[in-house]
């Protein structure tokens, strides 16, 4: 009886232990230090790899990558400035439709650029690609009790 009191002590401390605290979050900070070049540079390397890209779509790509990294990079800096000066608040419902509004029609534009880009079997492959990306960030916050 003593033995199995130790043991249940014991295992429950592992897997006390074994959890992650609430406050950790995943590790981003690598990929946030990198300039807009460099991640738009990995970006289109990636797709290289996914898609066979050839010289000139690599080279639109590029410019695609470029100002879609530049514009995350200067949304995330305003969004830190914000929250570390104490400015930032909490949308209201109509400024949320606006966010969400211009997010997707940023989204739309990118996928119509892509689509001229991508000759069908790339872009088959390329939504293939970003639905299984989104499908895992869904999961990823759901499993880590934020939204999704």
């Amino acid at each position: 009886m003593k033995q199995l009191v130790v043991l249940l002590m014991i295992l429950t401390s592992i897997s006390a232990f074994s959890q992650r605290p609430d406050g950790q979050k995943r590790n981003k900070g690598a990929l946030q230090e990198l300039s807009v070049e460099q991640l738009a540079t990995l970006h289109t390397k990636k797709l290289t790899l996914a898609l066979d890209l050839t010289e000139s779509q690599q080279a639109k790509i590029m410019e695609i990558s470029l100002e879609e990294a530049a514009f995350k990079k200067t949304r995330h800096e305003e969004f830190r400035a914000k929250k570390e000066s104490g400015e930032w608040k909490k949308p209201t419902a109509d400024e949320r439709f606006e966010i969400a509004s211009a997010r997707l029609d940023r989204k739309i534009a990118h996928q119509q650029k892509m689509k001229e880009i991508l000759n069908k079997e790339q872009y088959h492959t390329w939504k293939e690609l970003n639905l299984k990306r989104a499908m895992n960030g869904k999961k990823v916050m759901q499993r880590e009790g934020r939204r999704g």
